[in-house]
């Protein structure tokens, strides 16, 4: 029974990861960039969630989406001010400019809520639920949080497979040249896919302080991380890609903990990436392009 209740968490934890790295997934995919201020912004959607309830006494839902506005406009003007410039910048300088980011970020909140931790309230109140005449409990957040990546990672994929903007998505990612030509708007595009995935990095934020309810300005970079590694497990501008990595991550390093050792839990993760990118370069669900010449 304690193995099950390590795969759920291991689900639990790696769902979280998941919703993280479909933001790193859909910006790599649609602008070629890798924002790695993105674990920042879990960082911001934690604080935003923490004050609504802590001290202006909203309810959990609205402090959510509180969080999500703040994320959501945070992506946003992130993307405006720092990367918009370099869209024709070498990687290395996009990359540069992505961890200036995200030391700004995390400065400017180390003097707003200082260094000391927070302790975080959960958004989720209800009962835990007990299986198997209660030998195997499992927590609220934890249904809340795998529920949360479910419902996210179809939704987008509706999105991006239906809708107008998800097909402009796409045609940009396929061909920026070409969907300029044929009247799409490349920049009205990455903007909305940067407040797609800073929206949907406030949600991680918030369910990631509800499971480990300690909040600090560094709270995001760890997370942030292993997200953009289970975004590059999986196959890095790939949704399903994003959802399985995150996932497999999560199992991995909460077995790892259990039955290994909890110090080397994160070198098993890296050292797992490392064995599946040697098979397989793209990633378990992604798709070799070749580029022409």
């Amino acid at each position: 029974m304690s193995f099950l209740s390590y795969l759920i968490s291991g689900i639990s934890l790696g769902s979280i990861y998941a919703i993280i790295a479909l933001g790193y997934t859909m910006v790599y995919g649609i602008a070629k960039m890798l924002n790695f201020a993105h674990g920042d912004v879990i960082m911001v959607g934690g604080y935003m969630s923490f004050m609504a309830t802590s001290y202006m006494g909203w309810s959990p839902v609205a402090s959510v989406f509180l969080a999500m506005a703040v994320c959501t406009l945070l992506g946003i003007i992130i993307e405006r001010l720092a990367y918009k410039p370099l869209r024709n910048a070498t990687s290395l300088a996009v990359l540069i400019t992505a961890i200036g980011v995200s030391y700004f970020l995390q400065n400017i909140a180390l003097l707003i809520w200082s260094s000391n931790p927070k302790s975080f309230t959960s958004i989720v109140s209800f009962d835990s639920l007990r299986l198997f005449d209660g030998q195997l409990i499992i927590s609220s957040v934890t249904l809340v949080t795998i529920a949360a990546c479910i419902v996210i990672v179809c939704g987008l994929t509706a999105i991006v497979r239906y809708s107008k903007i998800g097909k402009a998505m796409r045609a940009v990612s396929e061909d920026k040249e070409a969907a300029q030509l044929m009247g799409i708007d490349i920049n009205q595009t990455i903007s909305v896919t940067f407040a797609i995935g800073s929206g949907l990095a406030a949600v991680a934020g918030v369910l990631l302080c509800s499971a480990y309810p300690l909040l600090m300005p560094t709270v995001g970079a760890m997370p942030g991380i292993k997200a953009f590694t289970a975004a590059v497990f999986g196959g890095i501008g790939s949704i399903p890609g994003a959802m399985l990595g995150g996932i497999l991550l999560g199992v991995i390093e909460i077995l790892g903990k259990a039955y290994i050792s909890t110090e080397l839990s994160d070198a098993i993760v890296f050292s797992v990436l490392i064995i599946v990118l040697l098979v397989r370069p793209t990633g378990l669900l992604g798709k070799k392009i070749s580029e022409k010449v």
